[in-house]
Parts: structure tokens; sequence; C-alpha cells
């Protein structure tokens, strides 16, 4: 995949089944089979089943051979494909990061493939483009993919918009880490804001009902694309800064803008990125659910792991290392990237114990797992 790893370790393997269990034919075995051999509790499962998980930022895959194989000839087995079923996420908001001077044609590249990727898998997968989508999906055994990117270099003027819209794109995230002609990332010495390209940008995705995300947006960056949209501005992935000191967390008077704008952030579980110590557990990523929901309500809180199923920790070597290269000092990697029981396949059944032992009821936990986004979307896309 020709695209930046976007930046949850090893599953709790008591909660899994087992190796016989899991390499069953999908065609034989319905998704929630697994559940009576499985340690969550039945009201954990029950949850999940109803809420129709939403990850703004879980990617189909991040490793680059997996990726590749699966769009061999030798393709995805029914294995593969039976983890997406089973995983308990029925939307994943799949979107890298892409950037540089050929920026407009990698996402073409991009898209095409995602589609085709969707296309070739279409008796699991389903690209999502508007809300009657993930309406249709409830009722469906399909999981959803919305497509994304988060950068937008690609648009070199605001009619590329429309363009990219009409190749399924349905957010895209400002800027990524550094500076682009819209505005600043996280990690520059200085924010210069939204530039007057940038607020163009924004009024082109209001018209064309494609979501604004600030995710990797440096402070004024943020701040001023709450002011500049007409519709819900949202962080797909991010963490709070009052909690953890890092560039990509936002500061309370983002999250406190974002309410009032009618978007929802999403929490990420990189390990940095919850906690500046170990130890880090689920725990504290729950921390950061608390915090939103203490300063601006529940209801615009969700999950945004900004990972696949499996972790960053069980990425290629070369894979992880190139990953990491590529990022500034002050993303301050750690060994490991993943937290314990949130970098495995069925992480949103953990984390809705965690919730429930927290002592969330069930309507706020379906809501922090999907619901709140869907709220969401019906004010910025089309029916």
């Amino acid at each position: 995949m020709r695209a930046q790893s976007p930046l949850s370790c090893d599953p709790n393997r008591r909660r899994l089944l087992s190796g016989a269990a899991a390499g069953i034919a999908s065609a034989i075995v319905p998704p929630w089979a697994w559940a009576a051999q499985s340690g969550y509790s039945k009201r954990a499962i029950a949850i999940v089943e109803s809420a129709g998980a939403i990850d703004m930022l879980g990617l189909v895959t991040i490793n680059e051979e997996e990726w590749e194989r699966w769009n061999s000839a030798e393709g995805m087995t029914d294995t593969d494909q039976q983890r997406f079923k089973e995983c308990g996420i029925k939307v994943f908001h799949h979107s890298f990061g892409l950037g540089g001077p050929n920026s407009h044609t990698d996402a073409l590249v991009y898209f095409a493939g995602l589609n085709a990727f969707i296309a070739r898998y279409s008796d699991t997968f389903t690209r999502v483009s508007r809300c009657r989508d993930l309406e249709a999906l409830v009722r469906s055994p399909k999981v959803g993919v919305i497509p994304g990117l988060q950068n937008s270099e690609h648009f070199r003027t605001p009619d590329d918009v429309k363009l990219f819209y009409s190749l399924g794109q349905r957010v895209s995230m400002l800027t990524y880490n550094a500076q682009n002609n819209l505005g600043c990332g996280s990690t520059e010495r200085r924010d210069c804001g939204v530039s007057d390209f940038g607020a163009a940008i924004i009024q082109k995705m209001n018209e064309t009902s494609m979501l604004v995300d600030v995710s990797h947006c440096g402070d004024m960056t943020t701040l001023d694309a709450f002011e500049l949209s007409k519709k819900p501005v949202a962080i797909t992935h991010s963490n709070c800064r009052a909690l953890v000191n890092h560039p990509r967390c936002k500061t309370d008077e983002a999250i406190r803008k974002m309410a009032a704008s009618g978007g929802v952030m999403g929490i990420t579980g990189v390990r940095m990125f919850v906690r500046s110590e170990e130890p880090t557990t689920i725990e504290h990523i729950v921390d950061h659910v608390d915090h939103v929901a203490k300063l601006v309500g529940v209801e615009y809180v969700g999950v945004g792991s900004d990972c696949d199923l499996n972790g960053y920790d069980k990425m290629p070597k070369a894979q992880d290392q190139a990953l990491r290269a590529s990022y500034k000092a002050s993303y301050a990697f750690r060994e490991k990237l993943d937290i314990e029981a949130f970098g495995h396949p069925r992480k949103i059944f953990d984390l809705t114990e965690a919730l429930l032992h927290r002592g969330y009821g069930e309507a706020d936990i379906v809501g922090i797992l999907g619901g709140n986004f869907r709220r969401m979307f019906k004010n910025v896309w089309e029916y």
C-alpha cells in the first residue's frame, strides 16, 4: 500500500478461540459462534453485537505484506475474512497519510486500489458512502469501509474535493503532522493556522458532504477549522493533552469546540498517546473516555483505535523500523506501540468490558462504540 502508516499487544490468549476453532471457514461458522468459548461476559457480547461499532481510524491492514498478498492471486483466506466478521467492529474508517509532490496521483491510485479491494471481497466488505449505508449494515452480515485520507495535499484546487468524493472519499484530515497548503500539523515548530486555501477547501468539503477531520492538525489549525466549518468537525483519532502532554493529543479548548461543532472525538490506543509512563493499560484508555465525557458529555466520545485488528507490534520488522524513522522525535516512540488487551482482533470486547467495569451504562457504551459517530454523520453526509 503506497502510503504512510497511521499511528493500538499480543492478544489476551485466554479470551480467544482455540486455533482449531479460529480456522473454521466463514461459510460454516456464524459470526458469534466463538462467543460461547470466550472469556467475555454475556453482557459485553450483547452490547457489542447490538452496537454496530465504528472504528473511526480502523485500517483494514497496516501490514504491507498482508495487503500485497490480499491483492495478489493468492488473496484473502476464509480465516482472514472471518476475522473481520467476528471482531465486533462493524465499520472501519480506512485512512492513510499521503503527502508530497505526487500526492494527487498517489491518492487516485490509493482510492482505486481500495475500491477494487472492496469489490473483490464484496461478500465480506461494502463501501460506506451515505447515512443509509450505515443503516443498511445493521441488517447485513457485511463489514463497512469508509474511505478516507489523513492529509489533504491531494486537493490541488477546491474542485478536487468533488472529484475525490466521486471516488468514494468521505473523510479528509486537513493536515498530517507537517505543514501543507491548508495549515499546520501537530509536530510543526510553529502553527500558522488554516490558510486561505484551507478555508476554501473546508467550505467545499461542507458543500460536498465530506467530513473535516483535525486529528493530526496543530493547535491553531485545529481551532480555526472549528470556526470555519459550517458542519461538524471530527477528531477521529486522538487523546487528551490534559492527561498526556503529547503534540498528537488535543487540548481541552479544542475538545470543547469540537463538541460545540457537533463533532465526536475517537479515542486511540497508541501507547504513547494514552500514558506517558508505564504501566500503560486499557484502563488508561478509558481515562481518556472519562475526560471527554466529563468535559463535554459522553455523547461526544467514540473510538478511533488508529490501527488495524492485529496491532503495530506485529508488523514486519523492516516496516516497523521505517515507520519509526518517518516521525519526529517528539512522537516519543516506546519499545511497544500497542496496549495489552487492545492490540488484537477482538479489542472492542475488551474495551466494552473496561467501560462496564468503569460504570458506564449500556446506552452510553453503545454511543461510545458507534452511536455518537452515527449521529454526527447525519449532520454531515447525505442520507
